[in-house]
């Protein structure tokens, strides 16, 4: 349990109509709920609007905020070989400016479509929490801990049978692997005896012909005895003694 972070962020609109989203807040909690971060950021722009209504984002919170550079130092030591739990997560590492490793991220949304615990593959989290959990959240301003406490609660649901899944895929994974390593260990087998086998050189499995030559060469000497020597039938004269 120890090794499971949820991750869930807010935003505030910026730009020239506040159409662009900026973070705000992040929130993480483990894998019983407890916040391991929760802080406001500082906005670098100015905020045209905090979307108080769906973000619980208000002016004065911006007092207490700390700088981006700093929260995403933070958020990225804590989920360091931690496996992140999240709904849509791809959206609130986006924004972080980050990155996850596939196989340590569990997406909320993503395995609750390809588990069929719900129709959609694109359930809102407020949906799928009602669904699961009997429970009633942002249904007026959001909170960023409270959407990662309910993340964290639906993976907990749901985690034997998903991890379940992972273990097959990861399995089946590392008997391909396997595989591929065993090929490529018989094509350098191969060429080594392709090698020992045409001491000639050349290119790769194709004689030069070189050690043909020699051999034969040998040959006549031993056999053919003057012949081996006509350079020296020739006489000063240009004429060949027959």
């Amino acid at each position: 349990p120890g090794k499971f972070l949820a991750l869930d962020c807010e935003m505030v609109g910026v730009g020239i109509d506040g159409t662009e989203s900026s973070l705000a807040r992040v929130s993480l909690v483990n894998f019983y709920g407890a916040v391991q971060l929760d802080e406001f950021v500082r906005q670098r722009e100015r905020v045209v609007d905090y979307r108080t209504q769906y973000s619980g984002i208000r002016e004065s919170d911006m007092i207490k905020a700390k700088p981006f550079n700093e929260i995403q130092k933070q958020v990225a030591e804590l989920l360091k070989d931690r496996i992140l739990v999240g709904h849509a997560v791809f959206n609130d590492l986006k924004v972080l400016l980050l990155s996850h490793p596939r196989p340590m991220t569990r997406d909320t949304q993503y395995y609750a479509g390809k588990h069929k615990v719900v129709k959609s593959k694109y359930v809102a989290l407020r949906n799928l929490v009602k669904q699961e959990l009997d429970v009633t959240i942002q249904g007026g301003e959001h909170s960023s801990v409270t959407d990662a406490r309910a993340t964290m609660a639906v993976y907990r649901i749901h985690r034997k049978e998903w991890e379940k899944g992972n273990k097959q895929l990861l399995q089946k994974k590392k008997r391909k692997q396997m595989e591929a390593d065993a090929d490529e260990k018989e094509e350098e087998d191969a060429d080594e005896e392709t090698k020992s086998a045409f001491p000639g050189g050349g290119r790769k499995g194709v004689s030069s012909g070189l050690s043909t030559i020699v051999r034969r060469g040998s040959g006549a000497a031993a056999s053919g005895g003057e012949k081996t020597k006509w350079w020296k039938e020739i006489s000063s004269k240009g004429s060949m003694r027959i």
